[in-house]
């Protein structure tokens, strides 16, 4: 049975660590590769907390997206500001604002599946 538990506890650990350092490599390969834009902040459309960002691709396309930041940070972005942010140049829809990067949340996660995964294999070391 403790077997069992290590082997879910070793496969959830392992799932978010691998899930914060993802992040983290789609983040630093946005902000190196991607296209840099300023964009324009607007309102939050009702019933939503983050407001939209509008910004025009190398294309002339022009989109406009939520804002990836949440809106419980400690800088919010008001409505009429302009940001600088990366897109990924084969999907425009993935930005980052650079500067304003949520890289503590991915390390987060590495650090929890990290610790996790340990518990895990000496969980299994002890069925054993």
């Amino acid at each position: 049975m403790l077997f069992v538990l290590a082997g879910f506890t070793v496969f959830g650990g392992l799932v978010a660590l691998l899930a914060g350092a993802y992040g983290l490599r789609e983040t630093r390969r946005v902000a190196a590769a991607g296209d840099a834009v300023w964009a324009l902040v607007k309102p939050a459309p009702p019933g939503s907390g983050r407001p939209l960002l509008q910004y025009e691709t190398a294309d002339g396309r022009v989109l406009e997206l939520p804002s990836p930041v949440p809106p419980t940070r400690r800088e919010p972005l008001t409505p009429g500001a302009r940001v600088h942010l990366a897109y990924d140049p084969a999907d425009p829809c993935e930005v980052i604002l650079l500067g304003r990067e949520r890289t503590g949340l991915d390390r987060t996660f590495v650090a929890a599946g990290a610790a996790v995964l340990a518990v895990g294999l000496v969980l299994a070391v002890a069925a054993l």
